[in-house]
């Protein structure tokens, strides 16, 4: 804590919970002594209350609560489960009132050291969401979280398979993940969605798949193509969930598994979520267009799905190409370079009458 004069003005400089707070008191130096003395009293006095209010409510018990939500609110569970296990070794056995928003940005700058910003910033989104919840269940006041500044990430990668590595890749593919391999790139799903599916979720009869619950809350329909409809068929009946273990467990995370498959089929630099970018890449460089694309994926704008336009220059080709200034004719470059002689262009001229005002 200080105090310090500017112009002919007090100002005293403390902070709480390590945020800097600082106040303007006023021309009078024993008046800014009296204030910061209080204001000792009241940051101790609310440190006291918070860990009396708040005794057991630490990191700990908040990520055996959240988990027990999300496993059943959430179908990206598994990733918070992941976030939730490297932010637990950080922050411990912490009481929450101490994870303050200095806290958050020492994790979020040393965790960078070790993982991209993607990565980080997905781990602060999870205990942003942990603390929101916590607030709602009385166990924190505050979300240091929110004065934290994201990464800047770069969305602009776009990563799919040649044919060859399609073919690669389901090789190597262990039995018991094929079949969700080729569910992705056959329908763009997210791994969520699919490891969320239930046999009620299927139509055979329609050929239908419906996913309940999407990334952006809505609830959407799939047309089973028949490679698709023949993975599903082909599958047996152990429990609820569509892709589940022998036991009839249902499969939660295949991370380790595929890595490995992809790293046995030599392909370098490809996740998961890249076989959804398989998906539509191929549908737009087969002529499909934008709009069927992005219902497809369940885009709730285009924007997302515009990623994809350069893969398909014939439509740019084709609009070219449907543009007719000159009644039908073709303008002859000749002309506007001055590479034909003026019987030539008389002969434009006349085919062309417009050109000649231009």
């Amino acid at each position: 804590m200080a105090i310090f004069k500017k112009n002919k003005t007090w100002y005293i400089d403390y902070y709480v919970d390590g945020q800097r707070k600082r106040e303007a008191v006023g021309s009078n130096l024993k008046m800014a002594e009296k204030v910061i003395a209080k204001r000792k009293v009241q940051i101790a006095e609310n440190r006291f209350l918070d860990v009396e209010s708040k005794a057991g409510c630490s990191f700990e018990t908040l990520s055996k609560q959240y988990m027990e939500y999300a496993k059943t609110s959430k179908g990206s569970w598994s990733r918070d489960q992941r976030s939730i296990k490297v932010l637990s070794r950080w922050f411990g056995n912490r009481p929450l009132f101490k994870i303050t928003a200095l806290a958050v940005e020492k994790f979020k700058n040393e965790r960078r050291t070790q993982v991209g910003p993607a990565s980080v910033n997905r781990e602060l989104a999870c205990l942003k969401h942990m603390f929101t919840k916590a607030i709602h269940w009385k166990m924190a006041s505050a979300n240091p979280v929110k004065m934290v500044k994201l990464f800047r990430e770069e969305n602009a990668r776009l990563r799919y398979l040649t044919k060859e590595e399609i073919k690669r890749l389901c090789h190597e593919c262990p039995e018991h993940i094929r079949p969700i391999v080729l569910v992705a790139l056959f329908t763009g799903m997210r791994k969520s969605e699919i490891l969320g599916l239930k046999w009620d979720d299927l139509d055979f009869q329609q050929k239908l798949i419906y996913i309940r619950h999407t990334k952006n809350g809505r609830a959407k329909e799939i047309p089973m193509s028949a490679d698709v409809y023949g993975v599903l068929r082909a599958l047996p009946f152990r429990s609820q969930y569509i892709f589940s273990k022998s036991n009839g467990e249902r499969i939660v995370d295949i991370r380790t598994a595929f890595e490995n498959a992809v790293s046995r089929a030599q392909i370098d630099n490809f996740v998961f979520h890249d076989l959804r970018h398989t998906f539509a890449s191929y549908l737009v460089m087969s002529g499909v267009d934008l709009l069927t694309v992005k219902e497809l994926l369940g885009h709730r704008t285009i924007t997302m799905t515009l990623r994809y336009a350069h893969l398909s220059p014939k439509h740019k080709r084709d609009a070219l190409e449907s543009l007719k200034y000159f009644d039908g004719h073709y303008l002859d470059t000749r002309a506007v370079s001055g590479l034909v002689a003026d019987s030539d262009k008389t002969l434009i001229d006349n085919e062309m009458p417009e050109w000649r005002n231009w």
